[in-house]
């Protein structure tokens, strides 16, 4: 893996049920995420997805490509556009740099509007010389991977709303 490698695109339907599970799985109870009326008496045209389902979604898409045994270290993000019931986010990803056991992803998610979100993850590559791709529960079993400090991991969602949007 280098700088410039893609990642395969991954589609995800966006089901009210997935905006309300979201929300409701982040302690997010704004009604703007579960309550069609009430949204539509805010402005916006339907319930809309959370910041923190997004940034959980991202970091899907991260494991999901480097294994199991991948190590989120940063994941920094913005919104855009936002998902609503019915539309497609499709994610993207671009390796920006690789640094020892480290790499750094630029991940984009568009939906039918626009940019849903950008941003950048960065990653640790759960065992030295594995494909990308490849699950790595045998690197994880064997203790292959690196047991550092995750402590607020994911909580860097940065779209100015403290995590709530």
């Amino acid at each position: 893996m280098r700088a410039g490698d893609e990642l395969p695109p991954l589609e995800i339907e966006i089901t009210r049920t997935l905006i309300v599970a979201g929300a409701i799985a982040s302690r997010d109870y704004q009604d703007v995420h579960h309550d069609a009326e009430l949204a539509r008496q805010k402005g916006s045209p339907d319930i809309f997805m959370n910041i923190l389902t997004t940034n959980g979604l991202v970091g899907r898409y991260i494991t999901d490509y480097f294994g199991s045994g991948a190590v989120l270290r940063g994941v920094s993000i913005r919104l855009g556009a936002p998902n609503y019931p019915g539309d497609t986010m499709v994610l993207t990803g671009t390796v920006e740099e690789v640094v020892g056991d480290r790499a750094t992803v630029r991940v984009v998610g568009s939906n039918g509007i626009g940019r849903h979100v950008t941003g950048t993850v960065t990653v640790t590559l759960p065992v030295a010389g594995m494909v990308a791709g490849e699950d790595s529960a045998a690197g994880a079993a064997s203790g292959a991977v690196p047991a550092e400090d995750t402590a607020g991991v994911g909580a860097a969602a940065s779209d100015g709303s403290g995590g709530r949007s």
